[in-house]
């Protein structure tokens, strides 16, 4: 059986390790239009603080290691139209520029995403930079000594990220975002208002609820909003991502942003073509529907679940909670699952309830505090999300509350689950069995 992958990030690099693991005997190609792959780009932010041992250890795979296992790796090589009625597809070598037709029996779709670039008068400055991939990694390290000051437009975790290691650096740091609060999508006012205040503390100039309409270059930088203007040595574009899916556009069932709707086993609705990774749909646990959450570890578990299922269907995905967590300013932010604002925006009413107490006992030396927040269904009782704030690292708890949506666990379930008590641990009551205490409380 011949197999083509299409994209070589997390889901296409563990979908050719996987199907060659399970299938040693497949033929397998994969065209992958960079000269790397498998580059762990949530590490961006931290190669440009200088707190990476090796940036060659951004990458846990290569084209080698994937040749070694039995793959012909086209590397540089750029597809540009697929045929899913003859079942081939047009192939463009970008060193050489010769074009060529193939065929494939299966064909592995995971040509990840794209940075979404807004069409604004000045986008494309030579001062404005992307953060997406190795080459933008390289750019974005080679500023921090050049600059004094920069400009990240979106909150997100990347955009966060960034803006904290920039001032951590000591550069003069503006952050502007559409929404109204820092880290707006992933987590409810209890917990982006402190991290709002940890910005302001750090010198960070906090541009919310502002929408950029243009870029002008002179002897700064001007990025121009509908409520200001700000001025820096660089920009840096942070808005999210988009599925790269063009290619597949009306051929097969998508969302309406263009992520490739798949069933458990990884098939489109044209079961020889899989897809996974940030091209495709993710089955969204805390809502039961389909949604598009682009996490590099949904990437690996969506590819290794493409080679399981690739000759015929084996391993069913499970779906995911969206768990994730940051570091910024020496404080653990973690979540899972759906925030009351992520509920109202798909027609979910949520009930939530915030602690706050110290991690563990006040005859220890030392201790800090945590502060947790829990959301329900109020009609089910049902655990939907979770998120945690602290200087001490609550970033497994987030974990916990990822298994507690799995398992559909009621807050009732979750309070009198088993945890252990260690004073240099935490307290009696562990905060997430008091968080969940405090729910039933509520509720």
């Amino acid at each position: 059986m011949k197999i083509i992958v299409v994209g070589a990030t997390h889901a296409g690099t563990f979908a050719t390790q996987q199907i060659l693991t399970e299938h040693p005997d497949y033929e397998v190609v994969v065209y992958e239009r960079n000269d790397t792959l498998s580059f762990l780009s949530c590490g961006i932010a931290l190669w440009v603080g200088d707190h990476v041992s090796d940036p060659n250890k951004m990458f846990y795979s290569s084209p080698e290691a994937l040749s070694q296992l039995g793959a012909k790796m086209c590397m540089q090589h750029d597809v540009l139209s697929i045929d899913v009625y003859g079942k081939k597809l047009q192939v463009k070598n970008l060193v050489t520029g010769d074009i060529r037709t193939e065929s494939y029996d299966k064909l592995v779709f995971t040509p990840g995403s794209a940075p979404v670039v807004p069409p604004i008068p000045g986008v494309d400055s030579k001062n404005v930079y992307h953060c997406k991939n190795w080459q933008d990694a390289n750019k974005l390290r080679a500023t921090v000594d050049k600059i004094n000051s920069v400009i990240v437009i979106g909150a997100g975790y990347i955009g966060a990220e960034l803006a904290e290691q920039y001032a951590l650096a000591g550069k003069q740091v503006t952050l502007i975002d559409a929404f109204d609060r820092v880290l707006a999508k992933n987590f409810d006012a209890e917990i982006t208002d402190k991290v709002a205040d940890d910005y302001r503390a750090h010198g960070v100039t906090l541009a919310l609820g502002q929408k950029v309409i243009g870029f002008k270059d002179g002897q700064q930088l001007t990025v121009t909003t509908d409520k200001g203007s700000y001025a820096a040595d660089i920009a840096i574009l942070a808005v999210g991502f988009r599925p790269n899916t063009g290619l597949l556009r009306g051929k097969v069932g998508m969302l309406k942003n263009g992520a490739v709707i798949t069933d458990q086993y990884m098939r489109s609705s044209r079961p020889e073509i899989f897809a996974a990774g940030d091209s495709a749909a993710v089955h969204y646990n805390p809502t039961g529907k389909a949604d598009y959450i682009p996490l590099a570890t949904n990437a690996v578990r969506q590819g290794i679940l493409v080679g399981e299922n690739i000759a015929a269907p084996k391993q069913a995905y499970i779906g995911t909670q969206s768990t994730s967590a940051v570091e910024l300013f020496g404080k653990t932010i973690a979540a899972s699952g759906l925030t009351v604002a992520g509920g109202a925006a798909r027609g979910i009413k949520l009930e939530s309830v915030t602690i706050s107490e110290n991690y563990r006992p006040d005859f220890m030396l030392s201790t800090t505090p945590v502060q947790a927040t829990l959301t329900w269904d109020p009609r089910t009782r049902q655990v939907k999300g979770g998120a945690f704030y602290s200087e001490h690292d609550v970033s497994m708890s987030a974990n916990m509350i990822s298994m507690a949506i799995q398992t559909h666990m009621t807050i009732d379930t979750l309070s009198m689950l088993d945890t252990f008590f260690q004073p240099n641990f935490d307290q009696p009551v562990n905060w997430v069995n008091k968080v969940a205490m405090a729910a039933v409380a509520k509720q």
